[in-house]
């Protein structure tokens, strides 16, 4: 779809380079930028405790597909000057510099854009142009409230095991990009479009946020059972140790469930009549079920809920998720290195499809200098 775009990535760690998959993944040839002075990416060097890989971690791994590195020194003239050329020939440049940075580099938008009048340039910021802040995934988890309701009740406040808030940031960017493409499109003129971690985080609080707004409480934290649905969220274990968790969205579902596990009972008793009064009684209602299904095997009881259309599923671990079907289809491998793919809408109509089906493997830091800077001189 995308096989005549130029991108030039201009970033680090995970926000922004998911962007630049993105496009890859889409037929953009995407140039990544390196420092060649700090060992490029830093990601590279992210790795988990007995980690046996070279310059390409599995972190770095999981966002670098299909792109060409190329390792320069941008606080150099010449390294300024080879990152403006490659600027004057993209279509789109994705940074991810602390505010002030680019300037002091040479690679802000308006330095760029004066080679380059349609030039689209997307950046990620943690708290905005204005702020000075370095944006860590974590902090912001922390300052957006995530964390403070992330936990069990009377618990540490606990982050989430993914950086979240980069990957969401990383989708926020990809959209003003496509509008930024589309406008191009139409009216033949570039664009400017930053976004900012933290009003990522604050937008992304969806109903926990509206929850606040309308109510005037704070939210805290409650495991995994959401605040406004029940039994949603809540886990349950089986006779055989398995853990089931439950996420029934109306009434209907909720009598189905009760049926099911011959406890009519429990539907019938005015504490869980309806969804509001079960949320108010979710402390009982969590222990009535506990007690129905830990009679059950797992492997009974998840086919019946299935079939009832009960909302339902084991907790699993990462590698029996990767063993479900849909995930092999979005896999990638190539030689010793595996990923997943950051797009994966699927078009039904025959005379679409935008997807690539195969990938170069995430680069060795500068693999692809020479290739890139040759190509240049040639222009």
């Amino acid at each position: 779809m995308f096989k005549e775009l130029k991108v030039l990535e201009l970033a680090s760690v995970l926000a922004g380079p998911s962007v630049g998959q993105f496009f890859a993944e889409l037929g953009a040839e995407v140039i990544k930028v390196e420092n060649s002075k700090t060992g490029g990416d830093v990601t590279r060097s992210w790795k988990s405790a007995g980690e046996q890989t070279d310059d390409r971690s599995a972190y770095f791994c999981s966002v670098n597909w299909g792109k060409k590195s190329i390792a320069i020194d941008l606080t150099t003239e010449k390294g300024k000057q080879i990152v403006q050329q490659l600027a004057s020939k993209s279509d789109i440049v994705i940074a991810s510099y602390k505010p002030g940075d680019a300037e002091k580099l040479g690679v802000a938008y308006e330095q760029l854009v004066t080679n380059n009048k349609e030039l689209i340039y997307g950046q990620i910021t943690g708290y905005g142009s204005n702020d000075p802040r370095v944006g860590y995934d974590a902090v912001v988890q922390a300052e957006a409230g995530f964390m403070f309701m992330n936990g069990e009740p009377g618990g540490n406040s606990l982050k989430m095991p993914v950086a979240l808030i980069d990957v969401l940031a990383g989708h926020q960017l990809k959209e003003g990009l496509l509008l930024a493409l589309l406008n191009k499109e139409r009216s033949g003129k570039g664009s400017f479009l930053e976004v900012s971690l933290l009003q990522t985080a604050l937008a992304s609080l969806a109903n926990q946020s509206s929850n606040y707004l309308v109510t005037g409480k704070i939210p805290q934290k409650q495991g995994s059972a959401h605040p406004n649905i029940a039994p949603y969220g809540d886990v349950f274990s089986t006779e055989d140790k398995k853990e089931v968790l439950l996420a029934v969205g109306n009434d209907a579902q909720f009598k189905a469930l009760c049926e099911l596990l011959g406890s009519g009972q429990i539907g019938a008793m005015p504490q869980f009549a309806s969804n509001e009064a079960r949320v108010v009684n979710r402390t009982l209602l969590q222990g009535l079920l506990q007690q129905a299904i830990g009679q059950w095997q797992s492997e009974a009881l998840m086919p019946e809920l299935h079939k009832r259309k009960i909302p339902a599923g084991i907790i699993q671990t990462i590698q029996q998720a990767f063993e479900m079907a849909p995930a092999k289809e979005i896999m990638m491998e190539h030689s010793d290195s595996k990923g997943v793919k950051t797009f994966v809408a699927n078009f039904l109509t025959s005379d679409f499809q935008p997807r690539m089906t195969t990938l170069t493997p995430p680069p060795h830091l500068g693999e692809h200098t020479q290739e890139v800077l040759s190509a240049l001189r040639t222009l």
